[in-house]
This record gives structure tokens, sequence and C-alpha cells, in this order.
């Protein structure tokens, strides 16, 4: 007997992709999950995660009997009309975004109106409309993701807003979206497919310039004594500039930021237009990472055999995520300097090594400060605020902390007897403030 098509179909099971997997389960609704990577669907029904992400574990277990993975295409054709295409659409060397999985999804899918693809996958503006003159019979929906690793599952299940893209002969399939995602209670925004996919990556092109902006900021305090935290503050609380993403680091990375900067910018180029603003935006972000050498250089001379401590190394903390992390190009800097580099992250070793193989990864905080000559945390993991620093200090042959995420305070590593120095922050060492 045929079963009915009442399931949501998710193809790609990467981290959009089980998120998006398993909280519409959660939501109550059966879903059939595929992916081409054997081994992935194979852990997947084991009940485990591919991925470290706050709660997916327990959403995996909590759902297991509305969960289906597989890697049958034609069995999510059997129990689906609504397929979400979650799959990753990397960079080239060009800079434009890689579609060949997205076309790949397109080629498996029938010459059929009662099909519908919704695009969750971060695609050019442009994409929509290609995909429909090639397969005109094929609803198409936009419905970018805007999730942030560390919070995926509280983010989708408290959606600011959810933006569904939809032209003339698909709206049936943006009205079924639509009333997927209406309980969740973010503001629903219908619009052509065009402006859902510019939305996207309209939205973390402004938010990367933001940080780069803070950047450049935190740079020129350096110069005058001003302290970015303050400054930060200051204009956060201006409603129109508001606090997010004004904290001054070493830069953003991750699997969005970068992608989709540079996908606009060659959108833009490839389109006839000279988008400068973001050129001026990933060359900050390219910079900011450098600048911690610098820094390590104005206080230990040549870095040459000095053992360098990394304090986390995925991108960002509560993921394993080493998607364009700050640490890859800090690393690779330091070595290219003659540095010892030596490593600690909670979480992201596993994956650090087979990008670092000549970093040396620690275990603990200990293994990693003992003996080192300057330590720069990288990553903000929560585990590192409440530190004994006093006794870390004590492990090191010179105690000398960049903090590349204005993270830790000052004062207390101070005290604990550290030279200390942040993003655009006043340097802070035994004999005070200077």
């Amino acid at each position: 007997m045929k079963e009915n098509r009442d399931a949501i179909g998710v193809i790609g099971v990467g981290w959009v992709g089980l998120v998006t997997a398993t909280c519409f389960a959660d939501l109550g609704h059966d879903v059939v999950a595929m992916d081409i990577d054997d081994g992935k669907i194979a852990t997947l029904k084991r009940g485990q995660a591919t991925i470290h992400e706050p709660g997916i574990e327990k959403l995996i277990e909590r759902n297991a009997e509305r969960l289906e993975f597989t890697t049958d295409m034609q069995r999510v054709l059997e129990r689906c009309t609504l397929l979400f295409c979650c799959v990753d659409t990397p960079p080239t060397y060009s800079g434009d975004a890689d579609l060949s999985r997205v076309r790949a999804v397109v080629r498996a899918l029938p010459d059929a109106s009662d099909y519908a693809l919704v695009m969750k996958s971060t695609v050019p503006a442009g994409t929509g409309a290609a995909i429909k003159r090639e397969r005109p019979s094929l609803s198409y929906v936009s419905c970018p993701e805007f999730l942030k690793e560390g919070s995926a599952v509280q983010d989708f299940m408290n959606p600011d807003r959810v933006v569904i893209g939809a032209d003339p002969g698909s709206e049936w399939a943006a009205d079924a979206v639509e009333e997927l995602y209406r309980p969740l209670g973010g503001e629903l925004v219908r619009t052509d497919v065009a402006s859902a996919e510019m939305i996207k990556l309209a939205s973390n092109a402004f938010l990367a310039t933001k940080i780069s902006f803070i950047n450049e900021i935190a740079n020129v305090c350096e110069e005058t004594g001003a302290d970015v935290m303050e400054v930060a503050r200051g204009m956060g609380l201006d409603k129109r500039i508001g606090p997010s993403f004004l904290r001054a680091g070493i830069g953003y990375g991750g699997s969005c930021f970068p992608k989709d900067v540079s996908a606009l910018k060659m959108l833009a180029g490839n389109s006839g237009y000279h988008f400068q603003l973001l050129n001026a935006v990933i060359e900050v972000n390219e910079l900011q990472k450098r600048r911690v050498v610098a820094k390590l250089e104005k206080h230990l001379g040549s870095l040459a055999d000095k053992r360098i401590a990394l304090l986390g190394l995925s991108f960002k903390p509560n993921t394993d995520d080493m998607r364009e992390a700050s640490s890859l190009v800090l690393a690779a800097r330091l070595e290219g300097e003659g540095a010892k580099v030596a490593a600690y992250d909670p979480v992201a070793e596993e994956r650090a090594a087979e990008l670092l193989p000549t970093v040396e990864m620690c275990e603990t905080v200990d293994d990693v400060l003992r003996g080192a000559d300057a330590a720069v945390l990288v990553t903000e993991w929560p585990q590192f605020a409440g530190l004994d620093w006093k006794r870390l200090a004590g492990l090191m042959k010179t105690p000398v902390l960049v903090d590349g995420r204005n993270f830790l305070d000052p004062e207390a590593l101070r005290a604990a007897g550290f030279t200390y120095e942040g993003i655009g922050r006043p340097k802070v060492n035994g004999a005070g403030l200077s």
C-alpha cells in the first residue's frame, strides 16, 4: 500500500539539515532526512549526533519515532511533498558559491508539479530563477536559514523572522511552509524568490560589516588610549545601532559570514558592480588575525622557538566547527615565525588535528600552558572564565596573555600576575595600567 506523502523531507543532513530535521520532528512532524554520506546516516540511525550543537542529541532521542534517516532519495520522494534542500554551498576558488550539490538535488527530483523544493541552502540571488528555467514544473520556495551555531535549536524554535520567497505558481508551497513555521511565532516575511535570497546574503554581510567596523575602531583605540569595550557600550545604547556584533576581537569566521560576504561580493562583480565596502570588510577581517602576532612580538621579541599556547580552536564556542576559524590563520602565522604552537579546545580537538597536523594538541589547559612563553585566547569558551589564573601563571615561562575576544577581566589577570593585552584595550601588567 502506498504511503501518504505527509512527511517533511530534508535533503542534506549537515549542520543546517540536522537542526531543521530534528526541530520539525520535535514540533510533531514526521521527517525523512536523506544524505549521501553512508557513515553519517549510520551514526544518526544509532541515535548519535554528527555535529556538536547543544540540545541536538536530546532532540534525536526524543523524536526517534518521527525521524527516519536514509541514503535513498526515492524513499524521500515516496513520503514527502515538501523537500527542504540543506546541502552545503561552499565557496569556489573564485569566491563564487559552489552550487554543484544544489544542482545534484534538482537533477534527482522528478518532473511533477506536486513536489516543492524549499531552499534552505544559502544561494546567490537568481538561483531560484535559474532552477525554474531548468525545471518549470517544479514548485520552488526560498526559505533561508538564520541559525547561529551554538544556539541553533533555540534560534529555530524562537525565530526573529521567517523569510518565505515564492513567485507565481508556487504559492501553494509557500503557504504550506508558512503553516509549518506559524506556531513558532516569528514574523513571517512573504516576498519574491530573488528578494528572499538577497535578504540572507545582505543580512550576513551587514553583520560582518559591523564586526569589521568595531575591529577598526579597536585598532584606533589602541593608538589613542581609548577602551573599545567602553566605546562599543556607548555606541550600542543608540537604538539605531544596537549592541549586537559590536564586540572587537580577532575577526569573524565559521561557515556563513566569510562565505556569504564573498558570495555577495562576487554576485555584485559578476553583475558589473564593484562592491567596494565588502572588499574593505574582508581585508579588515584578514588583517585582524595577523595583528595578534605583532602583539606577541612586542612582548617576546622574535617568536622563533617560543612556545605559544592557543586557548580555543573552533570559530566560536559551543561548536566544533573549524570552518574559517581564526585559529587556522593564527597557527599558520605563528609557525611561519618559527614558534612552537600548542592548543587546547574543549570539543574541537579531533577536527582541528586534521587541519593543524603540526600543532601540539593538549588534553587540558594545564598541559597547553605549562612552559608556554605566551598564550592567546582564541575562542571564548565559558570554561575559560572560571579558571584559576594565578595558579596557571605559575605554570608558564612568561605569563603573557593576549585576549583575542576581550573575554577575560583585565584586572583579575593583572592580579594573577599576567601581562594582559586585549583587542582595543589598554595593556594591563604587574605594574598596573600603562
